[in-house]
């Protein structure tokens, strides 16, 4: 009997823009990842790709492969962290400049998430890839919670990666019983936004346990479509004190399994 062959994980691409005055590579748009997303990733049996952005009007001669076939062709999806999701894309007005976002990557990665959700794959939200679930299912993000909310403490920090605060799991969440059935956890969490209204039939799955700020929520329909505020990829090499995400990690998986035929 053959062994099966590995897990096909798409992961979104973070998009550097051109630099007006730049020069050589910054005169060019790069789509990157995180070195530590793709190896928490690649912690267990499964092939990582990239799916690079669509751009309208680029320079290049382009076939007919669309997202749509990335979506046919992957197991799942998991959706990087990085600039803020554009207050337009769920019908605000930036309140600052800074916090216009990227309308470019949001368009690319709802796109995806729109894909992957039609062709019933399962999707895992990292910190913007959170907040970008919400809004792609009807939902609205705080701008800035220091502004919005300022009864919340503070959860961004130049410390970055060393940034750590507690949450707490929703008692009758299917995330708690991925932990084991334990009540709580540190996590590494670094972001100024956050999730104010549900998208819909989003649950909520865990929260700050300093604040109640939404740092966990799950799709209550027909595939596993989940996202953490927090980033799971630091806490290994952070320190031992903080939550194995392995469980996480795993379900994710488990639900792209579930999908393939039988051998």
């Amino acid at each position: 009997m053959s062994s099966r062959p590995p897990l096909r994980i798409g992961l979104s691409a973070r998009i550097f823009h051109p630099e007006p005055g730049a020069s050589g590579i910054k005169t060019k748009t790069l789509l990157v990842y995180e070195q530590s997303v793709a190896q928490w990733a690649m912690s267990r049996d499964v092939l990582l790709l990239m799916v690079p952005s669509v751009v309208q009007g680029g320079e290049l001669m382009r076939s007919n492969i669309r997202l749509r076939d990335y979506a046919q062709y992957l197991d799942g999806l998991i959706l990087q962290g990085g600039a803020d999701v554009s207050p337009r894309a769920y019908g605000e007005e930036p309140l600052r400049p800074e916090w216009s976002g990227d309308p470019v990557r949001d368009a690319y990665e709802l796109e995806l998430v729109h894909e992957f959700m039609e062709a019933g794959k399962p999707i895992l939200g990292i910190c913007r890839g959170m907040q970008l679930l919400n809004v792609a299912l009807g939902g609205s993000l705080y701008q800035d919670l220091r502004t919005q909310r300022p009864d919340t403490h503070d959860h961004e920090s130049g410390h970055y990666d060393q940034h750590v605060h507690r949450v707490s799991f929703a008692e009758d969440g299917l995330m708690r019983g991925w932990f084991g059935d334990r009540p709580d956890g540190q996590v590494v969490s670094i972001h100024h936004q956050g999730v104010h209204r549900l998208g819909r039939d989003m649950m909520v799955e865990a929260l700050s346990s300093d604040d109640g700020v939404i740092e966990a929520i799950r799709w209550n329909g027909g595939s596993f479509v989940c996202g953490v505020q927090w980033h799971p990829e630091f806490h290994a090499q952070t320190g031992n004190d903080l939550l194995d995400c392995s469980p996480l990690l795993e379900a994710f998986l488990a639900a792209a399994q579930s999908r393939l035929p039988d051998l």
